[in-house]
C-alpha cells in the first residue's frame, strides 16, 4: 500500500522510468546469483617433458704395466728358538705320583741344571735305603768269595758274581728313578708359564712348566697346507707386528714334519712327540721367518700377521679382472678401437691376484678394454 502511494505521487513519466530502473536491477541480481551456481572451470594440468633414458655404457680400461706379487699369508707371533716342555720322564714313574714341591714360578730365570719340580717318592727312598744296607752285606760276602775262590768251582763263582752285579744295578736304578723324580732345567732360560702345583696327581710326560730362551726370539706363523707348498727358504716376507709396526723379513725354515706316526697302535715310542704331549705347542709346527732389528721391546706370545711373496712379475702387461671373458673354451677381451668400435681379442693369461690380472700375450700397453 505504501508503494503504491509512493508511486502514485510520481507523474506517469518518472513512474515508468522507475519501472525499468528496478527491472534492470532486479536482472542483474539474477545474473549475478546464477553465475555464482554454476561450476568452476576445469584447469588444464600441465604435463611435463618426458627424457628417454639412456642406455648405460660399459665401462673402459686402458691397459697398462706393473709389478704384480701373488702372496699367501698367516698369523703367528714372536717365539723363542730354543724353548721346551719339561715334564717327568716315564723312568721316573709307576702309575701316578704326587707333586712334592714346585721351585718356580713364571717369570723367573733359571740356569741349566736348576730344580724345577720335585715328586714324592718315599717310597723309592726307603726300597734304596733297605738295598743298600742289604748290598753293604753282599759286599762283605763277596769279599769273602773272593778269597775262598780256590775253593769254589768256575760255575759257583760265575753265580756269585753275577748275583753280586744284580743287586749292584737294582741300587743303581733305583737311584735314578729317585733322581729323575726330580725335574730340572735342560737350558739356561725364563720360565713361561707353570702348568702345574703342589700337591698335584701327575703321569709321565704330564707338562709341568715351559722354559723358553729369550735372548732367542723370531717371528713364527702357522699357514694352510697349500699355501706352505707354494713357500721355499730365502723368499721374501713382510711381518706386521700390530703396533711395533711392519717389517721385512726372510723365509728361515718350514714346519717340520712328523716322520713318525706309529705312535698308537702298539707302535714304538717316539721320544720327540711323547704319547701326553702330542698336542702341546711346538716351535716346529710353525714357520720361522728371519727379521733383522727387531724392536727390544717385543716380546715372547706377540700376535703377528705374515705375508710372505711366492711369486713376482716385473713390468707386467696388467688389465682389470672385469675386464676378462670366458666363453666356449676362450679367453678373450673387448678392445675398444680408436674409431669407438669394438672387437674381440683372444688374450693368453698369466699371474692372477684380486685387482690386476696379467696378460702374456695379445694386448699391448695403452689399448683400450671393455668391462662388463
Amino acid at each position: 500500500m505504501f508503494t503504491k502511494w509512493w508511486t502514485g505521487n510520481l507523474s506517469r513519466g518518472k513512474r515508468g522510468r522507475l519501472i525499468r530502473a528496478t527491472a534492470v536491477l532486479t536482472a542483474a541480481t539474477v545474473l549475478a546469483s546464477g553465475c555464482a551456481l554454476l561450476p568452476d572451470e576445469t584447469v588444464e594440468e600441465e604435463i611435463p617433458n618426458i627424457t628417454a633414458p639412456r642406455i648405460s655404457q660399459k665401462p673402459e680400461y686402458e691397459v697398462t704395466t706393473s709389478t704384480l706379487e701373488q702372496k699367501v699369508s698367516g698369523i703367528g707371533k714372536i717365539m723363542s728358538m730354543k724353548e721346551e716342555t719339561v715334564f717327568f720322564p716315564e723312568t721316573a714313574l709307576s702309575g701316578q705320583l704326587r707333586i712334592k714341591e714346585i721351585y718356580v714360578s713364571t717369570g723367573d730365570t733359571v740356569t741349566e741344571g736348576d730344580l724345577i719340580a720335585e715328586l714324592e717318592v718315599k717310597e723309592l727312598t726307603d726300597q734304596l735305603r733297605q738295598k743298600e744296607l742289604q748290598f753293604k752285606r753282599r759286599e762283605l760276602e763277596m769279599k769273602q768269595t773272593l778269597r775262598n775262590r780256590n775253593e769254589m768251582t768256575e760255575e759257583e763263582y760265575e753265580q756269585a758274581v753275577i748275583d753280586f752285579e744284580i743287586e749292584r744295578q737294582d741300587i743303581v736304578k733305583l737311584r735314578e728313578d729317585i733322581e729323575a723324580a726330580k725335574l730340572r732345567a735342560p737350558f739356561t732360560g725364563t720360565i713361561v708359564s707353570v702348568s702345574a702345583q703342589k700337591g698335584q696327581t701327575i703321569q709321565a710326560y704330564d707338562e709341568v712348566a715351559l722354559i723358553a730362551d729369550l735372548t732367542q726370539l723370531t717371528v713364527a706363523a702357522k699357514l694352510s697346507v697349500e699355501d706352505l707348498k707354494k713357500i721355499a727358504p730365502g723368499l721374501p716376507a713382510t711381518v706386521d707386528i700390530n703396533a711395533n709396526g711392519t717389517f721385512t723379513g726372510t723365509v728361515q725354515r718350514l714346519p717340520v714334519q712328523n716322520q713318525d706316526n706309529n705312535n698308537s697302535g702298539g707302535g714304538r715310542y717316539n721320544p720327540y712327540n711323547p704319547p701326553n704331549q702330542q698336542n702341546q705347542e711346538s716351535i716346529d709346527d710353525y714357520l720361522l721367518v728371519t727379521v733383522e732389528g727387531l724392536p727390544s721391546e717385543i716380546q715372547r706370545g706377540t700376535p703377528l700377521s705374515v705375508s710372505v711373496v711366492t711369486d713376482r712379475r716385473e713390468n707386467a702387461v696388467v688389465i682389470p679382472p672385469s675386464t676378462l671373458r670366458t666363453y666356449g673354451g676362450r679367453t678373450y677381451v673387448q678392445v675398444v678401437e680408436e674409431d669407438g668400435t669394438k672387437r674381440e681379442v683372444d688374450v693368453e693369461v698369466g699371474l692372477q691376484t684380486s685387482t690386476q690380472v696379467q696378460i702374456v700375450k695379445g694386448l699391448e700397453p695403452g689399448q683400450k678394454v671393455v668391462g662388463k
